[in-house]
């Protein structure tokens, strides 16, 4: 990729910062676009990507590691920017290449793969749309998730949710409470017969080390994320889950070759993810699914539960669909990317105009 697609990759995350209410990623992000250097070998590694930067997700790879600084006390100047203390773009890039100039080798690692942001609060989207398969199909469901980092959406089954006034799930140590827009859903009761999840790259959440890594990755405008997540670890420590190491194709075509109790969906499950598959593995699962699908019957019913960026509007969309019937997508709602809110009108006035994006950003989700 150019050096010009890069610093555009971190306009676009700019797009995203603004359109949720992160001004000071907003401004790192058009600092960093105008004034990165080549002075340093990390400069120089991001202004070289050899990826599509924003599928790669590259400006948050690299805010997690400064982040990581930050929340380890280990430089003041950059921890002025996290602060929200530094607003010149001019000196928020100035800051930017001496960090990279005194903590390169520390930073270096955090670009070697992509954030594996574990957000508890888009269970408080995802759970609309696993409300609409059981509305279709029955309460009784078999949850699969793929892409589950350290498996804090995992824990769905065990958090409590306020939805606009409406309440669902059991008393728990987290309430997921976002800001509602559009109409109050129906209740749908559901009954988790099982929760598992898969990984290429699994989290321990439990561990310390990675418990620090989570925290980096939460954006430095919402301590009230970081507060819940602290919150999930502790509740995982005091119950794991059902998360392994796997291919997510290999992973889903064994879940679906297995016995299907009667009067159970089977439903797939995931958020923010597909961009990272390659895509040879997105189609296996698509393929996977559509076989799966037809053979679903009214005693054994399968569904598929997304929640997906729009990547030229900058909000996430959360998808349906199941069988039998005609396995369309049905839009159910929007949602802020880490479930800050969520919409369930078709559309939302005053959403930010779409973003032009480089054809090779562009992510085949259907």
């Amino acid at each position: 990729m150019s050096e010009d697609t890069v610093r555009g990759a971190f306009l676009i995350q700019q797009h995203y910062c603004d359109s949720n209410a992160a001004p000071i990623y907003g401004r790192m992000c058009a600092g960093v676009a105008a004034g990165l250097t080549r002075d340093t070998a990390l400069g120089a590694r991001i202004l070289d990507w050899p990826g599509e930067p924003t599928r790669d997700a590259l400006p948050l790879r690299f805010f997690g590691g400064l982040h990581a600084l930050v929340q380890a006390g280990r430089d003041a100047e950059l921890a002025r920017v996290y602060a929200g203390a530094v607003t010149n773009l001019g000196e928020i890039a100035a800051i930017i290449n001496a960090v990279l100039a005194r903590h390169g080798a520390f930073l270096s690692p955090w670009l070697d793969g992509p954030p594996q942001t574990n957000e508890p609060g888009r269970s408080g989207a995802l759970i609309v749309g696993l409300m609409e398969i059981a509305r279709r199909h029955g309460p009784k469901i078999e949850l699969l998730e793929i892409g589950s980092s350290a498996g804090l959406n995992l824990l769905i089954d065990r958090y409590r949710f306020d939805l606009g006034g409406a309440v669902v799930g059991p008393d728990s140590p987290v309430t997921i409470r976002p800001e509602w827009r559009g109409p109050v859903p129906a209740i749908t009761p559901i009954e988790f017969v099982s929760v598992r999840g898969c990984d290429i790259a699994p989290m321990d959440a439990t561990d310390p080390a990675v418990g620090a890594r989570l925290a980096a990755y939460v954006w430095p405008e919402t301590p009230e994320r970081l507060a819940r997540v602290k919150l999930a670890i502790e509740m995982m420590r005091a119950q794991g889950v059902d998360l392994v190491r796997a291919d997510a194709a290999d992973w889903v075509e064994a879940r679906l070759a297995e016995p299907q109790p009667a009067g159970v969906t089977r439903v797939l499950m995931h958020s923010v993810v597909w961009q990272y598959l390659p895509e040879p593995t997105a189609e296996r699962i698509r393929t996977a699914m559509k076989a799966a699908g037809s053979r679903a019957t009214a005693d054994r019913p399968l569904g598929w539960v997304m929640m997906e960026p729009d990547r030229a509007l900058g909000m996430q969309v959360i998808r349906a669909r199941s069988w039998p019937g005609d396995g369309d997508w049905q839009v159910i709602a929007t949602a802020h990317a880490h479930g800050t809110w969520v919409d369930t009108n078709a559309t939302r006035e005053g959403s930010p105009p779409p973003i032009e994006l480089p054809g090779a950003a562009a992510i085949k989700v259907l």
